[in-house]
């Protein structure tokens, strides 16, 4: 199977797939010793009228609800409502609060169903009048959404907390206050400035070894409340560093789509779960490789999981933020979804080069579950995007 695709010059060249069918379309769900969660993204309604840049968007609602259920029998536990759903970024918190309360209702219909929820700030923009009570105020006007809903809690890191706070006490205390109040457990979320800009300096440093210091603070004064802590700095010494620091019964998700593969393997003493956008785009890869970890077959993880690296590292290249259009193009591709459009009409913020780079790399390692419909919708892309039919 081949189409015409450009090279990195523009040129014209033929290009042979990899894979004419999945090798892994027929994953079963297995037992994992690895706690993971896929964040995923949301489908958008086309058709329903609204103004992309400026405005909410209008949600396919069974289109996105199908996707979790695609996820959920794979054997993947659900990150909803975070930054892969365009939180803060396309997604507002209305539509989050209710994107919440249809997955929440979704999963109790799902045997084996699980979801953790994000809970942040987005619906307070922070101003020089703006307070450490005001961000109070909105992240437990969330946690009380969430919980009524009758949701797990993923604690999201707040660009209003991250203009506001003074200092590492600052964090301390804000933390200290929503671990009190939440009603169980809580993923606490360590979100790179990569991800945010507005997110620089979090935990009231930009010394990502004295940051390191004062969540270790937080989590050791409260790890009855916390399940574990994800960390997303695409530098996996940091991951590393911290894990054996935790204290017992507090794990590790990594956030790392650059490291995923060593990082969930680990090092013999201490390993990572996930908690990954990327398993979004290549989840049947994903169940397959996190199925032979689980079956003591080290090798055959590493030979299936290894190839997806490449393809992530393309997906969340600088500027990272944007690494949502790829993770929607895979899905539009694989047939999860009948359009290409993001919310807040990210699909543009990457280029025809950028999405050509995607589905070869998605071909090399397996990800593209239906390789002849996704060269059919690859040649309509181009012929729209870049005149090539």
């Amino acid at each position: 199977m081949q189409l015409i695709l450009p090279n990195d010059q523009g040129a014209l060249q033929t290009y042979r797939l990899t894979h004419a069918s999945s090798p892994f379309v027929a994953v079963q769900p297995a037992r994992w010793n690895r706690s993971a969660y896929a964040a995923a993204h949301v489908v958008v309604d086309p058709l329903q009228h609204c103004d992309p840049w400026d405005g909410p968007p209008a949600i396919d609602w069974e289109a996105t609800l199908r996707f979790r259920e695609h996820l959920w029998r794979l054997g993947f536990k659900v990150a909803e409502a975070m930054d892969t759903a365009q939180r803060g970024m396309g997604l507002d918190w209305p539509g989050a609060r209710e994107l919440i309360r249809r997955s929440i209702a979704h999963a109790k219909t799902i045997p084996g169903a699980d979801l953790a929820c994000g809970v942040g700030t987005d619906q307070l923009v922070a101003d020089e009048r703006t307070t450490i009570a005001d961000v109070l105020h909105a992240y437990q006007g969330q946690i009380e959404a969430v919980e009524a809903a009758g949701g797990r809690i993923i604690l999201m890191a707040s660009r209003a907390l991250a203009a506001v706070a003074k200092s590492a006490d600052d964090y301390r205390r804000v933390y200290g206050e929503l671990l009190r109040q939440t009603k169980e457990r809580v993923v606490l979320h360590w979100l790179g400035e990569m991800f945010d800009p507005a997110l620089k300096g979090y935990w009231g440093t930009n010394d990502i070894a004295a940051a390191m210091d004062t969540v270790l603070d937080i989590v050791r004064a409260h790890a009855n409340k916390i399940e574990g802590i994800k960390i997303s700095l695409l530098d996996a010494k940091w991951e590393v560093a911290m894990r054996p620091k935790l204290p017992a019964g507090v794990i590790m998700f990594t956030g790392d789509d650059f490291n995923y593969d060593t990082l969930i393997a680990g090092d013999g003493k201490h390993h990572s779960h996930a908690l990954l956008g990327i398993f979004d785009p290549i989840a049947q890869v994903a169940a397959a490789a996190l199925g032979k970890l689980a079956s003591g077959d080290a090798a055959g993880y590493k030979n299936t999981i290894a190839p997806t690296i490449p393809l992530s590292r393309e997906i969340f290249r600088a500027p990272t933020r944007h690494y949502k259009a790829g993770v929607i193009f895979i899905a539009w591709l694989n047939g999860h979804q009948s359009h290409f459009v993001a919310a807040g009409g990210l699909q543009s913020a990457r280029s025809v080069g950028h999405y050509v780079q995607v589905f070869k790399l998605a071909d090399q390692c397996g990800a593209l579950s239906d390789p002849e419909l996704a060269v059919a919708r690859m040649r309509s892309f181009l012929q729209v995007h870049a005149g090539i039919s």
